[in-house]
């Protein structure tokens, strides 16, 4: 992980050594087998966006788990890879919100300050969640926690029952929660697709003085 920012403050939400015991769960999970994403691109939700320029959190799970997809930012994949049924449903009620987005890599929100973190940040090829429970979530709750203590507004975007649960760690009043089922094909139709998280977070950043996301970038 490089250095920012994020690290030194990331470091005091967790036990003394915690770093070093994930590089070694890193070491030994990447020697074993094919592991998603390229461990260069593991801590890329950070390393894209700042801690300082962070205004919305899209939380997910955990990183898709087919070939070339994950690249370190939840919910997107590179723009030569199809994109996955979640994130079809995602462009799909953005058109319907605020426009046509003719491209799927979602990096352009992370520079915006949209930070696109999963609760875990490595899955093995082909096996959804499989290192959930093992080492990350109290790395990526510490950054939920570092963002909470920002004292500038934040929007946090939840979508479906595992994010949700996040809502306990976001403390801080000025903070905004959006709320709504997940967009995978399972529950997208049960209130995601006119939930309009886009324009939402959009109003809400212009309330409180702050530029909003340009979500067709």
């Amino acid at each position: 992980m490089q250095h920012s920012a994020w690290h030194d403050l990331i470091k005091k939400e967790l036990p003394q050594g915690y770093f070093a015991q994930i590089n070694q769960f890193m070491n030994e999970v990447y020697d074993k087998g094919i592991i998603y994403p390229p461990r260069e691109k593991v801590f890329n939700a950070i390393q894209t966006t700042p801690l300082e320029d962070v205004k919305v959190v899209i939380i997910g799970q955990d990183p898709y788990h087919g070939p070339n997809q994950a690249q370190g930012l939840s919910f997107s994949v590179p723009e030569e890879v199809p994109a996955p049924p979640s994130l079809q449903n995602i462009l799909k009620e953005l058109a319907q919100d605020l426009g046509q987005r003719d491209h799927h890599d979602l990096t352009n929100w992370a520079k915006q300050g949209v930070l696109l973190l999963n609760a875990s940040l490595t899955v093995p090829a082909g096996q959804a969640n499989g290192h959930s429970g093992q080492i990350w979530e109290p790395f990526t709750d510490a950054v939920i926690k570092v963002v909470n203590q920002k004292e500038t507004p934040v929007v946090f975007i939840l979508w479906g029952g595992y994010a949700r649960k996040k809502k306990a760690l976001i403390t801080n009043p000025i903070h905004h929660v959006i709320e709504s089922p997940h967009p995978s094909p399972l529950s997208a139709h049960r209130g995601f697709f006119g939930s309009h998280p886009f324009s939402q977070t959009n109003s809400y950043l212009k309330a409180a003085g702050l530029a909003p996301i340009n979500w067709l970038a």
